[in-house]
């Protein structure tokens, strides 16, 4: 993890204490303990998410999983139609026509039962997809944040504020964090970290996303 680069050894001597104000400075002196220098970080999560060629392409996985079902799905429905179209060339009551509304009602039923299926599985891949990745995340902070001696690691999203878009005008207002310094941010650090991890795994499966 020495590789972390110029603006990690920089983070790694950063201190809360510069965001003391200056009036601070006239007052009595503090005992040495409440004088301890803490050190902080920041990382943006979703811009990972987003960003990260190994992430993107397990969603992009999953997203197409989805189209291929929709696809499939139409099929099953153009099917389920052309069938209960049948119906109209029998007489209501008749014999053909109870056992084409029962083959009807069966395919209708097995149709609804493999599409919320299908769904549950898709939901399950997506939702682990962002488990399994943001355990590399927190792992990789943790990692860097014990090395670099980082007391606080605090999450926070680059993204700006575009008036033609209402909704980033409000997402920007209830930013938690309204300025840091560019060294404090780990986040392309945490990429490569999860590029490595990700290697790692593809080259020994049995290893898991936990393993380091």
């Amino acid at each position: 993890m020495r590789t972390f680069g110029k603006s990690a050894i920089i983070l790694a001597i950063v201190t809360i204490t510069a965001l003391v104000p200056a009036y601070v400075s006239a007052q009595a002196p503090q005992p040495a303990a409440s004088r301890a220098a803490h050190r902080v970080a920041v990382v943006d999560v979703a811009y990972i998410f987003k960003n990260h060629p190994g992430i993107r392409e397990e969603v992009l996985k999953v997203e197409k999983d989805l189209k291929d079902f929709d696809q499939e799905l139409r099929g099953k429905q153009a099917e389920l139609k052309e069938e209960a179209l049948k119906l109209k060339a029998f007489k209501v009551g008749s014999p053909d026509y109870a056992a084409q509304e029962q083959k009807v009602a069966m395919m209708e039923s097995q149709l609804r039962i493999e599409m919320n299926r299908q769904k549950r599985e898709l939901a399950d891949a997506e939702a682990r997809i962002y488990y399994q990745n943001y355990q590399r995340i927190t792992t990789g902070v943790k990692v860097m944040a014990d090395f670099y001696k980082i007391n606080l690691v605090l999450r926070y999203n680059s993204d700006q504020m575009d008036l033609a878009k209402p909704e980033t005008v409000i997402r920007g207002v209830m930013k938690n964090i309204v300025y840091h310094d560019e060294d404090l941010d780990m986040t392309k650090a945490i990429m490569q970290y999860l590029t490595k991890q990700m290697e790692q795994q593809a080259a020994n499966p049995v290893q898991g996303v936990q393993r380091n």
